[in-house]
């Protein structure tokens, strides 16, 4: 249902008056709607551009990142100051930052040098590297601390999670626990003055010599990671250098800087965290509007979310900008679905998970983009001086927030971890709890008692159990592995099965992973960006659900899942490899890349002769896998390392590469230059490459091709591409450009389909109808509604989920000039998340690669 927003703004201008002196700076004034005719800039999401981006030119390989995170989670207690000699990067002029009158990169570590040097307030650490290899730098500033008083923290951090009951009777900790607060900057590189504002909130603490900074340093401990995206802040681009957008990466963690940041937030548990963003128009303060994480303990959150963010936008005005008069909170402001904190892939909604009270922070005026190469460099300057203001005001009413506010902020995180341990059911927020709560804002879920990932014969793939167990473990969700068979739910299971007690103090992050999420289709009219996702259903592994009984087998704190590969098949025996996750694919691709033999059967597995039996043992070893014996009969088609040409998105493109395909990426414009297609098995075809706009040289190249390659698109553009290129007899429809979610599906035998999970993955789908006499539906919609989880609307004609349900999802055939090929209508690469999806689009691969 809509707000009513002026309703909302008078509300919050009473509350002003009757929010504690703690809660607010002084001298809070009535805060004003914006403009009625103007619009707020939303940044695009990831649904239908996907299908017009052009395919990047080069992948860079991402650089090892040292586990950083892991001292600081485990205990790094070597006192305060820990000062870090950073090395220098060469002067870069070309740095985007130089432009706006703001610190380039290479600038960073000389001024972080510079201030520990003069100060013993600020230290310095280099928690992971960039994909680019970029040092990625934690900056703490707090009053000196002796080893023996950080190892009190410690433990008092650690008491608050694991003990949260005696934390709460603990009055050394309440009188004198060090308040952590997280600022995040930059996560979007082409966003940059969150960088330059918390650097001046930085030296203006480590060098003020006024009572009031000692002692709140003395009371706080403040983190800053200063960039978080170093090589998008250099070349001016919201995405890392890998082409991912970092805040969308916080339940998949594919990427080296969200996992840095990840470790952060576990390792210093910090009460109130901002992310410094831009450019939004007027300055945007979250809390967000509904729908809201059901899976958070909302009434902790909010009351905390929306006074601080009360206090950030009175200091904003203060600043005396008359761009920064007001100020828009998408909660108070913003119709639901407008501005979400639904999906936990965002690091304000990932961090209130750990127990954090989470914003988002948009500062006001555009400089980036087309604005950065039009605007007069005097205007641009202008633009990010006033940024910097705004980004360096929110961060210190943050601080005093949380200063002013010590006590019952402890108080709420030690409460969200109780809950946990306690398995208490979430509590229901009555209307009006702050100024404007109403039943639009109300989402809870009933916590499962427990969920169970098999070991043995009731495990569909054990290397994707393992990878979902070590995400469990590296989010800082408690594992334990059983040590003998038990009954739990009405099944039973053998030892060495993972169990997660859903009482622990991270319930909410651990169902955030594990439930299968909810349809909020009816709920809100629109979504910010995705709003299904499920380890559970997603990523390949077989995990049962516990309602309510209570486990009661011992099991074993799990650091690290056990080994899962080997070869269950005698000496002399042909070895069978069925194709169920990314882990069995890499297997084959390295085994392809030694040259060795593998056949591909029809069921989509591969088969590799015992005469390989020893290389199997090492890609066994190496990846996980387990071979066991192959049936006796004919042996399939010889496969060899297919060479693809792919125009896809930069997700796409990584994972194919992660498997160990050899990627060349293509575009409309790449062909059109001469790229050779000759040495290609497969063209890969999602984005960036119409056969329409092809000139007649590139598109004889390319019919040539088709003569004797393969393809597999996706999506719109390439749905579009088979249309035009006269491929598979099919009619393509399309979903609303926004839909997205889990989805249920039925497969069918093909050598594509086959193994397939029985959920997948969409955004902007699409399904095929009117299939050819030649074509086979690989995978189709499950019957009824088929979305289990997301948002999915019918479009202004009428197509909608009723409309998908029973038809193709996935199809394959051999096109009338004898293309074999494959069409997605889903997203089983989508940002490297779905990773149970990612051997479907292999054998696809395979299939079409292979006579």
């Amino acid at each position: 249902m809509p707000r009513a927003r002026s309703a909302r703004r008078l509300l919050a201008a009473a509350a002003l008056l009757l929010l504690p002196a703690t809660a607010l700076p002084a001298q809070a004034a009535p805060p004003t709607g914006p403009d009625p005719g103007a619009t707020t800039h939303r940044e695009p999401g990831n649904g239908p551009e996907r299908n017009r981006v052009a395919a990047t030119d080069a992948a860079p390989r991402p650089v090892a990142a040292r586990a950083a995170g892991e001292n600081r989670r485990h205990g790094d207690h070597r006192g305060y100051p820990r000062r870090t000699e950073l090395r220098v990067y060469p002067e870069d002029p070309t740095d985007k930052a130089v432009k706006l009158g703001l610190v380039p990169y290479h600038a960073l570590a000389p001024r972080l040098n510079d201030l520990q040097a003069r100060s013993d307030r600020v230290s310095v650490e280099v928690i992971g590297q960039s994909t680019l290899g970029r040092d990625l730098y934690l900056v703490t500033v707090t009053a000196p601390e002796r080893p023996a008083e950080t190892r009190r923290q410690d433990r008092w951090r650690e008491l608050i999670e694991n003990d949260p009951a005696r934390a709460a009777r603990n009055v050394a900790l309440v009188r004198h626990y060090k308040a952590p607060i997280w600022i995040n900057a930059n996560i979007h590189g082409d966003e940059w003055e969150g960088t330059d504002g918390a650097l001046r909130v930085i030296e203006r603490l480590a060098t003020a010599q006024d009572r009031d900074t000692r002692r709140l340093l003395e009371r706080t401990r403040i983190h800053v990671t200063v960039t978080n995206n170093p090589d998008g802040r250099v070349a001016g681009t919201r995405a890392n250098a890998a082409g991912f957008d970092i805040n969308r990466d916080h339940i998949t963690s594919a990427q080296p800087e969200s996992r840095a940041v990840r470790d952060v937030v576990i390792g210093t548990q910090p009460l109130v965290m901002l992310d410094e963003h831009g450019y939004t128009g007027t300055t945007l303060i979250e809390p967000a509007t509904p729908p809201h994480g059901q899976n958070y303990e909302y009434d902790l959150y909010i009351k905390h979310a929306y006074a601080n963010a009360l206090g950030m936008e009175k200091a904003v005005a203060g600043l005396g900008h008359p761009e920064t008069a007001t100020a828009d909170i998408p909660f108070r402001d913003f119709d639901p679905g407008e501005w979400d904190d639904w999906p936990p892939i965002f690091t304000p909604m990932y961090a209130i998970y750990h127990g954090a009270v989470g914003h988002t922070v948009e500062v006001p005026l555009r400089v980036n983009r087309r604005e950065y190469d039009t605007l007069p460099v005097e205007e641009l300057r202008r633009r990010s001086a006033i940024n910097t203001d705004v980004a360096a005001a929110t961060i210190r009413a943050a601080i005093d927030y949380t200063d002013h506010n010590r006590a019952a902020l402890i108080a709420d995180q030690i409460e969200q971890f109780r809950r946990g341990w306690a398995g208490t059911p979430q509590r229901q927020v009555p209307d009006g709890y702050v100024p404007g709560y109403g039943p639009e804002d109300r989402y809870t879920v009933d916590f499962p008692r427990a969920y169970v990932i098999p070991a043995g014969e009731g495990q569909r793939s054990a290397p994707a159990a393992a990878r979902l167990v070590d995400h469990l473990v590296v989010n800082d969700v408690r594992v334990g592995q059983a040590r003998s068979p038990f009954r739990l739910g009405g099944r039973a299971y053998p030892a060495g099965s993972y169990l997660v007690d859903m009482h622990q103090p991270k319930r909410g992050l651990a169902n955030a992973i594990l439930a299968e999420g909810k349809d909020i289709s009816a709920d809100v009219p629109r979504m910010y960006d995705i709003s299904g996702w499920s380890h559970r259903l997603l990523w390949g592994a077989s995990v049962d659900v516990v309602r309510d009984e209570a486990p009661r087998v011992r099991t074993t704190p799990v650091t690290a899942a056990a080994p899962t590969g080997g070869v269950d098949a005698a000496p002399g025996q042909d070895l069978a490899l069925a194709l169920l996750d990314g882990k069995d694919v890499q297997a084959v691709n390295t085994l392809l890349g030694q040259g060795l033999p593998v056949h591909r059967q029809t069921d989509g597995g591969v088969m590799v002769p015992a005469s390989a039996r020893s290389a199997a043992l090492a890609v066994a070893e190496r990846f996980g896998v387990r071979f066991t014996a192959a049936p006796a009969g004919e042996r399939g088609p010889l496969l060899r390392r297919p060479v693809l040409a792919a125009a896809v998105g930069a997700d796409e493109l990584a994972v194919l590469r992660e498997l160990g395909f050899e990627v060349h990426p293509v575009s409309t414009s790449a062909l059109n230059s001469g790229f050779d297609l000759s040495r290609v098995d497969t063209l890969v075809v999602s984005s960036g490459l119409s056969y329409r706009q092809l000139t007649a040289q590139a598109r004889a190249a390319v019919d040539a091709f088709l003569a004797r390659g393969g393809v597999v698109t996706r999506g719109a553009t390439g749905a579009a591409f088979n249309a035009d290129a006269g491929l598979l007899r099919v009619r393509a429809v399309a979903g609303r450009d926004d839909a997205n979610g889990v989805v249920a599906t039925t497969t069918g035998g093909g050598a594509v389909g086959s193994g397939s999970p029985a959920h997948s993955f969409v955004y902007s789908p699409i399904w095929f109808t009117e299939l050819g006499e030649s074509v086979v539906a690989e995978q189709r919609y499950a019957t009824g509604n088929p979305l289990v989880a997301g948002h999915w609307l019918p479009g202004k004609d009428g197509q909608g989920p009723a409309q998908a349900a029973g038809s193709a999802a996935v199809v394959s055939g051999t096109a009338d000039r004898g293309t074999r090929t494959v069409l997605f209508g889903t997203e089983p690469l989508f940002r490297a998340h779905p990773k149970g999806l990612f051997a479907q689009f292999a054998r696809a691969v395979y299939w079409t690669s292979t006579p």
